[in-house]
């Protein structure tokens, strides 16, 4: 699932006229930074949702030739985009009850290891949904461009998961990469239509937290959130000097 509905007010005014999706970084769209990656993890199927300039973004991926095959959730029957839980939710029928791979298109990110990459393959190869709902991918906080905030999470030895604002601690050394695998029912039957799957009250993954359901595993390179234009072009600068 590639989330890729969002109105994308933060990078204006390179939005004015695009979603967010189609922002260029280091002269690729976002979302064909994300597309390639998971093509790269072999991933076959990826579910998009369209809201923000849809018709924009659906004939850009009526040009895609890679190896994926592209699923369009339009999501402009509502006023709004649904948010993150909301988003995989309306994409039910296309996704189906096994794990899912869901991914943000505003993360960009060089791995130390040598190509090809692994970071997505050893996400989803560690997930063990016997012990887990959701397992993240995360980066390093020093090695981390484009983040507003103290950090996301701190981590045990087991790989489980403690929010900042849980713990009540100042910083973290986490950061979200905006890629997870998750146990999707759950979602599915989450009785809103529009929702975050981690808001301020807690969402779902407070609750797996809670209950020692959330992990991760920690991507070993650089990792850039391009949420803003300034960020954009950090973005751009990095990927310019390469590994």
């Amino acid at each position: 699932m590639v989330l890729a509905a969002g109105l994308g007010t933060r990078m204006r005014p390179l939005t004015d006229d695009r979603p967010k999706a189609l922002v260029e970084v280091g002269g690729k769209a976002l979302i064909d930074h994300t597309l390639a990656r998971l093509a790269e993890a072999g991933v076959e199927r990826a579910v998009v949702n369209a809201h923000a300039f849809a018709d924009r973004l659906i004939a850009h991926l009526g040009g895609y030739s890679g190896p994926l095959e592209i699923v369009i959730s339009d999501e402009r029957q509502h006023a709004l985009p649904l948010e993150t839980g909301g988003g995989i939710k309306a994409a039910a029928t296309h996704l189906g009850e096994a794990p899912i791979l869901v991914a943000n298109i505003d993360s960009v990110w060089i791995e130390d290891q040598e190509p090809p990459a692994r970071a997505i393959d050893d996400l989803c190869a560690g997930f063990d949904p016997e012990r887990m709902s959701c397992r993240l991918l995360l980066a390093h906080m020093g090695r981390t461009t484009g983040f507003d905030g103290a950090g996301d999470f701190m981590q045990a030895d087991d790989g489980r998961l403690t929010a900042r604002r849980t713990a009540k601690a100042a910083s973290a050394p986490l950061n979200y990469m905006g890629v997870h695998i998750v146990d999707p029912r759950p979602i599915f039957a989450y009785p809103e239509t529009e929702f975050g799957l981690f808001p301020a009250g807690g969402g779902l993954w407070g609750g797996w937290e809670a209950e020692g359901r959330l992990y991760g595993l920690v991507m070993e390179g650089d990792w850039m959130h391009v949420g803003d234009p300034e960020a954009r072009d950090v973005a751009e600068a990095r990927l310019a000097r390469g590994r």
